[in-house]
């Protein structure tokens, strides 16, 4: 069948599309909600005549539905996961079918609407409207690129240096200073030239992840005169959901000129509820933030973005406006010029359709319903006896472990026994975590699906995990 007989026919591809969601969606209340088997893919060669779009659709469906997880659903608690709302599922099937490519303004509205989306965003997080701007990356590792690109710009800057144009190799010497980096921005240390050995890790504060004022201090005065600094604080780490103190941070990094990058990939979103905002007090002075779209704010993959006080440093590294390009923008943001990417998906419509649907109160709305159950999960397992916290929950990431029978060991091995035993069970999704020395599980809510019934069932199918890994456990002890 050819792609122009599927053209003829697109309505009903498209609704057969539109019946397996359906489908899909609605099974998730009793689907296991991760895949049980893996699936190397098909085993059949390439075939050389097509079986049409609907056939392919069935034959997908036959021998792949089975094995997708239940990411979307509202029992899905690994890594930090969100769902998507349904105006979000709309904007991306449309950015999908009408293809718009944002690189360049100048031919489509989409540009208008990505600055659109952004400014939402901007006001969605109560920052200065004129003094960020930015862009929509694949996500957070995406944005940190970009981020740190600006920052290493500015560094070069600061010694008359253009480290776009000439290189790392004459440029000022440059230092990050962390306390707890994400591991996407330890990545992106590496392939922006600077390396991991650029980064000095500086005390934290207690047994926290909270870096300590005083010792970032401490290590700026001690550094050498002529380094170039760049700051990365967290708000919101991803085990323990601790957030830096950026009032300080920021007025000591303005003290030593430093460059002040945070990462808020969900944890700014608590600047959307009133009684959280107060953990971001200082974010106005970041010179860059990074967030995800696809956390806390529910619209499908890919989505992150990133504000910046310097997008033209962006600009100067990955501006590449060849003359095909080169349109008349009426003001408009060429955004081949502030991402790695050329060609760029319409990320933002699902952002502004999600926004446009649901406002600000949907997405308070679910940032406030899942602190509350984490921090009911936690009061669970604070007080049973089968289990302990690894960590304070201060968000909506709960670290946790299991107590394991007297006479095992290796507790650690004992807690991915007991994970693997829930996620098998169907029931509801988590990861490994880690904290003080100790392993064990890891719980995050960030779909804007999860019910307090969710959480009941859960809780009952970690009782039965529990009970099942104390089985195997003691007959292996």
């Amino acid at each position: 069948m050819s792609m122009r007989d599927d053209y003829q026919n697109l309505s009903d591809l498209l609704q057969d599309v539109v019946s397996a969601t359906e489908t899909f969606h609605g099974a998730l209340p009793e689907r296991p909600v991760a895949a049980r088997k893996r699936t190397g893919g098909p085993s059949t060669d390439l075939p050389g005549h097509g079986i049409g779009g609907k056939a392919a659709l069935r034959e997908f469906l036959d021998q792949f539905g089975g094995d997708l997880s239940g990411s979307v659903g509202s029992r899905y608690f690994g890594f930090v996961t969100g769902g998507a709302t349904p105006a979000s599922i709309a904007g991306d099937w449309l950015a999908g079918a009408v293809d718009q490519n944002v690189a360049s303004p100048g031919d489509s509205v989409a540009v208008a609407i990505t600055v659109q989306a952004l400014n939402w965003l901007k006001q969605l997080f109560n920052l200065p409207q004129t003094s960020y701007d930015g862009a929509f990356t694949t996500g957070a590792t995406g944005a940190n690129f970009a981020c740190l690109l600006a920052a290493r710009e500015w560094a070069g800057e600061q010694a008359g240096y253009d480290i776009a144009r000439k290189g790392l190799a004459g440029g000022p010497p440059i230092a990050i200073y962390s306390a707890c980096p994400h591991a996407s921005f330890v990545k992106v240390a590496r392939f922006s030239g600077l390396g991991e050995d650029s980064i000095h890790a500086i005390a934290r504060i207690g047994d926290t992840e909270e870096m300590d004022p005083n010792a970032l201090e401490a290590a700026l005065a001690a550094a050498p005169s002529d380094q170039q600094k760049i700051v990365c604080a967290s708000a919101g780490t991803v085990t323990t959901t601790a957030f830096d103190d950026l009032v300080s941070i920021g007025s000591i990094c303005r003290r030593y000129g430093a460059w002040l990058h945070v990462d808020g990939a969900f944890g700014l979103f608590a600047r959307t509820v009133p009684e959280l905002a107060g953990r971001t007090s200082g974010i106005e002075m970041a010179d860059s933030i990074t967030v995800d779209g696809h956390k806390w704010l529910n619209v499908p993959y890919d989505s992150g973005f990133y504000f910046t006080r310097r997008v033209d440093l962006i600009e100067r590294a990955a501006g590449g406006l060849p003359a095909y390009l080169d349109v008349e923008s009426d003001g408009l943001p060429h955004y081949i010029n502030r991402v790695l990417e050329g060609s760029q998906r319409f990320r933002a419509l699902p952002v502004w359709m999600t926004l446009c649907a649901y406002g600000a109160d949907g997405v308070r709305e679910t940032v406030r319903a899942n602190v509350g159950q984490a921090a009911r999960l936690a009061a669970f397992l604070r007080d049973s006896p089968h289990f302990e916290l690894l960590s304070p929950t201060t968000l909506n990431v709960v670290c946790f472990r299991g107590l394991p029978p007297d006479g095992v060991e290796n507790a650690d091995a004992w807690n991915k026994l007991l994970l693997a035993e829930l996620n098998a069970g169907g029931t509801a999704f988590m990861t490994p975590g880690a904290y003080g020395g100790k392993g064990g599980i890891r719980a995050a809510f960030s779909n804007w699906q999860t019910r307090d019934e969710d959480l009941d069932q859960t809780i009952v199918a970690l009782q039965t995990a529990h009970e099942a890994a104390t089985r195997k456990g003691s007959l292996a002890a």
